[in-house]
């Protein structure tokens, strides 16, 4: 769904500070790599190279995880598709 200039559409704290988690994970991730590989190492420029690989690598599968995941609207978490005719008629939830 894309917002109009004229929609009253705003994002929840969660969906704000997603991206933040993503980073966030990524980092965490970043400076794990970079420390196990200048304590083998102790060469600062491969450190470096190579925390700076895996935040990069981190953060597009991140982020590439992310959008193929999509949460069905709620009137579609019935297990029928969306699909009217294949819904329990004894079911009484409202739809």
């Amino acid at each position: 769904m894309t917002n109009r200039p004229g929609d009253d559409y705003r994002p929840s704290r969660r969906e704000m500070l997603k991206p933040a988690e993503y980073v966030g994970g990524a980092a965490i991730a970043a400076v794990f790599t970079a420390v196990i590989v200048f304590f083998g190492t102790r060469d600062w420029n491969l450190t470096l190279i190579s925390a700076g690989g895996v935040f990069i690598i981190v953060l597009m599968v991140l982020a590439l995880l992310a959008m193929a995941v999509k949460p069905n609207p709620e009137d579609h978490g019935d297990g029928t598709g969306g699909d009217p005719a294949r819904r329990d008629p004894s079911d009484d939830s409202g739809h």
